[in-house]
């Protein structure tokens, strides 16, 4: 999550242009979701997926308030916004997030399962009453309540003085505590909604990027169909025991976005920002595929140490973490691994580059002036997840555009004789050649 309070421009607030967005969002919004409760209430049997502990939740009429309030920073958030940019891209995320749900309670309409408690009069009674006006038992999951107050809550984070915050953290997470308190959701409705909002930050990101041109498209599409096809699986056994193994969903949705990256959105579709850290809600929605990767490179590399030096000062080797006790002796690191967030104790130039695919020579040519500009600073580290091949190849162009080796094999064996485990296959070695200026490949 952004953190950085933006910049009021010379121009002035979009005023008008929030006031449009909020009425066709409004619009949709009411429309939508009625038809939506609607045909459900059409039906001649709608299910429910709740727990059995679930019938301990308390029920509070008071947290009705917080959870009536959220309508409050909806409409005020595109208010909030200094740009319209900021303003389009906010805009975005909420309709995103209400045209995904909707469609969800239309083809898979759940049904909350218990009975409200008599609730009395006063304040709470009066907002039930309101809600219960044009709301009826059914539009569950993915709750669109929890998806629009992360997007909302990520929004106002970035508009907040540090005080503020710890002013909105508790009163962001009893609305979402309220969903159940009021009985308007069962849980499952919270971790799905929840992934929902965190898709809507990924799919509009504060500061879009350019999708990039990749190599080996052959080979994208094929890891694309693998992480796609274990996605699908998780998925459909997920949903098919149901109960606690439902949570496979999380890393379905997490490899189904990894095999995106690599079929649409490239390294860009991480969105690891340039000293090598990535937004929260994108480190939450990679969370299980992360994990599975940084497991992944400790196992290749758990008889081999994390890193070795390949001229003075100049490292190579697996991406570094707490565990290594290495990023204490490196003066900075140079990154290429797109899927992966930078050690945070470490100054760190970030080059992204997808796993098992062949970096692009412009990438590569950036990647060895970073080398050589954190040369200067002291030792270096160069990285990837391994070691052993995307960084092995930014390293080998280094070597190449500063007369260290005079061609493509003569850098990898120089490497070799350092890291044994490198792979450069050809396209690899290909971009070597073109990055370093060198007319073909030897041998």
């Amino acid at each position: 999550m952004s953190m950085a309070v933006p910049a009021r421009p010379a121009d002035g607030r979009p005023w008008g242009r929030a006031l449009v967005w909020l009425a066709g969002l409004g619009i949709f919004f009411y429309s939508s979701y009625g038809l939506a409760n609607y045909l459900a209430d059409q039906r001649a049997f709608v299910p429910s997926i709740v727990f059995g502990w679930e019938r301990d939740m308390p029920f509070l009429p008071w947290t009705i308030i917080p959870y009536w309030s959220v309508n409050l920073f909806y409409a005020a958030s595109l208010f909030v916004c200094t740009s319209r940019t900021e303003l389009d891209t906010l805009g975005r995320r909420l309709l995103t997030a209400q045209v995904i749900a909707v469609a969800c309670f239309l083809v898979f309409p759940l049904r909350f399962s218990f009975a409200k408690p008599e609730i009395g009069g006063g304040l709470p009674g009066f907002m039930f009453d309101a809600l219960l006006s044009f709301d009826k038992p059914y539009n569950q999951a993915p709750s669109l309540h929890i998806a629009l107050l992360v997007i909302l809550w990520v929004h106002y984070l970035s508009h907040l003085p540090t005080w503020a915050r710890w002013l909105l953290h508790p009163w962001f997470a009893l609305i979402g505590l309220s969903v159940l308190t009021t009985y308007q959701h069962h849980f499952f409705d919270i971790p799905s909604g929840a992934l929902l909002g965190l898709f809507c930050l990924w799919l509009w990101p504060d500061s879009p990027r350019s999708l990039e041109e990749e190599s080996e498209a052959g080979k994208r599409r094929k890891l694309a169909t693998c992480y796609g096809l274990g996605a699908l699986v998780l998925a459909v056994v997920g949903i098919g025991i149901g109960g606690w193994a439902l949570w496979l969903c999380y890393p379905a949705v997490s490899l189904g976005l990894v095999a995106s990256n690599y079929l649409w959105r490239g390294a860009a579709g991480f969105q690891k920002r340039a000293d090598g850290s990535m937004p929260l809600a994108v480190r939450l929605l990679f969370a299980p595929y992360q994990l599975g990767a940084f497991l992944n490179s400790r196992w290749w590399t758990r008889h081999e140490p994390s890193a070795g030096e390949v001229r003075p000062g100049v490292y190579l080797g697996r991406i570094p973490s707490r565990f290594d006790r290495a990023p204490g002796k490196y003066g900075s690191v140079v990154d290429l691994a797109a899927e992966l967030p930078a050690w945070p104790g470490s100054l760190t130039q970030a080059v992204p580059t997808l796993d098992l695919i062949a970096p692009q020579a412009a990438k590569l040519m950036a990647a060895s002036q970073a080398i050589e500009a954190a040369r200067g600073q002291g030792t270096v580290l160069v990285c990837c997840a391994l070691g052993y091949s995307r960084s092995a190849a930014a390293l080998a162009t280094w070597l190449l555009a500063n007369g260290e080796a005079k061609t493509v094999d003569e850098a990898i064996a120089i490497i070799g004789a350092i890291r044994p485990r490198i792979v450069l296959g050809l396209e690899a070695r290909a971009a070597i050649a073109a990055a370093g200026r060198i007319d073909s490949v030897d041998g």
